[in-house]
């Protein structure tokens, strides 16, 4: 009888321990090994308690596109990983690289967890590969669907993490120093007038209009994606693409060749010496040697301390109606959940993509960085490049939409953009100018062809 009370008795105690053990709220449910539901329940946010348990086993790993927010990425990982156990990992691709890196880490056996879908080629491409973020807890969090890519099924196949903003930015002191004004500019013609004076008198000035535009892989995607997209935004003519077009005419062309023309010949490094590369066009800026780069809403924290009046104005370029232009606005940066990873994985990625957007803490790390989240519980922005964006769209001005996101083969058709343009840095013949003609307008339809077929 005694035998029977003690053995009840540890059968007890053995209950109540397996309890106690399993009372844990934050380990993850047994789903089967299915991929984690996709309902309106959003996933219990990590606790902000530095002894804090992990928020779900599994594993993240973030392969970052962009190369300026890396040191932010790594101290926000470390900073989840010391509140919740949870190991995430952050790897940089270099600038230009993403796609080899993607398809060279997407191969190994502990590959991406969260990686970058940016435009509607890379939906065709990975669609397979992206978990279906329709209904989910980070797709809950966001305040607008603006910057979101579905395929043709409806599939939410990635989110946008940030938005930017590109242009001509501009240090208006450095204006004021050579006699001008930014109120002075409001077109093409306009714009040309100031940069040619600038250029003119560099030497006198200590600096000189442009900063340096480099066709080397750290700084050719300025020109080959961003300024590209002024021809391709006029050419939709009021009525945005949806899909790749098969074909472009190139009706713009022209009108980036007045802009692309007074950068490469009003700037601190000659045209003929820009294929080498090697020139940081951000230092250059930062440290007064030019009063105008073509850049993005990404560099405003990095110069704000040194250039705080810096402002951004539209890519001038010579279009009738132009002096009512604005900022291009939009993203390539969307997140994408790795489908073929394990569900505690999925779902550990899911919990980290969360926190990012609403811990008050990390999430304005993150902000700072990227210049704004579209999230409802994410920092304010803080950047003035964002700001003049939307002033610009205050005014009554067009935004600029990214239809440069609709590149095809994009980095074989850019590869050829920068080879056409070297050619004709080296030589401004027309015969060279064709050949940028040919490789953006011909070349688009080879290399539509080559992925549609």
């Amino acid at each position: 009888m005694k035998k029977k009370v003690l053995a009840l008795v540890l059968a007890l105690v053995m209950a109540l321990a397996l309890v106690a053990c399993g009372g844990n709220g934050n380990a993850p449910a047994d789903n089967g090994g299915q991929t984690p539901s996709t309902d309106n329940q959003t996933p219990s946010t990590p606790s902000n308690d530095d002894n804090a348990a992990p928020a779900a086993s599994g594993r993240v790993y973030w392969l970052n596109f962009k190369p300026e927010s890396d040191e932010v990425l790594q101290n926000v990982a470390k900073m989840y990983t010391d509140k919740t156990g949870v190991p995430v990992k952050v790897v940089t691709a270099a600038a230009g690289t993403y796609s080899q890196t993607l398809n060279a880490e997407m191969g190994k056996s502990e590959a991406p967890t969260i990686f970058v879908v940016g435009n509607q080629a890379g939906v065709r491409d990975w669609t397979d590969y992206a978990l279906d973020l329709n209904g989910t807890a980070i797709a809950n969090e966001l305040n607008t669907d603006a910057y979101n890519l579905y395929d043709e099924n409806g599939k939410l196949v990635s989110i946008g993490y940030c938005y930017e903003s590109y242009g001509i930015i501009v240090n208006p002191d450095l204006l004021e120093k050579a006699g001008h004004s930014l109120d002075e500019i409001k077109n093409f013609d306009t714009l040309k007038t100031v940069v040619e004076d600038i250029h003119s008198r560099a030497a006198e000035l200590g600096f000189d209009a442009f900063t340096s535009c480099d066709m080397d892989s750290s700084s050719s995607w300025r020109f080959t994606g961003h300024m590209a997209n002024l021809e391709y935004y006029y050419e939709q003519e009021g009525t945005p693409w949806t899909e790749c077009p098969a074909t472009i005419s190139g009706k713009y062309m022209d009108n980036f060749k007045n802009l692309y023309d007074l950068c490469i010949n009003n700037s601190l490094t000659a045209p003929t010496d820009l294929s080498v590369g090697g020139h940081d066009a951000s230092d250059e800026f930062r440290t007064g040697k030019a009063a105008f780069q073509v850049q993005g809403s990404w560099e405003y924290e990095g110069m704000k301390e040194q250039v705080p009046n810096a402002t951004m104005i539209p890519y001038y370029c010579g279009v009738a109606g132009e002096e009512k232009a604005g900022l291009n606005c939009g993203t390539e940066n969307c997140w994408a959940i790795n489908s073929k990873v394990s569900a505690e994985d999925q779902q550990a990625t899911m919990d980290f993509m969360v926190w990012c957007v609403t811990d008050p803490e990390a999430s304005r790390m993150l902000v700072d960085t990227f210049g704004v989240m579209p999230y409802k519980n994410a920092a304010e922005s803080t950047n003035a490049f964002l700001a003049d964006a939307n002033e610009y769209s205050n005014n009554g001005c067009y935004v600029m939409n990214w239809a440069t996101n609709f590149q095809p083969n994009v980095d074989e058709y850019r590869a050829a953009l920068v080879s056409a343009l070297n050619a004709y840095n080296a030589d401004q013949s027309d015969a060279n100018w064709e050949g940028v003609r040919t490789a953006f307008v011909d070349g688009w339809a080879a290399q539509y062809q080559a992925v549609n077929g």
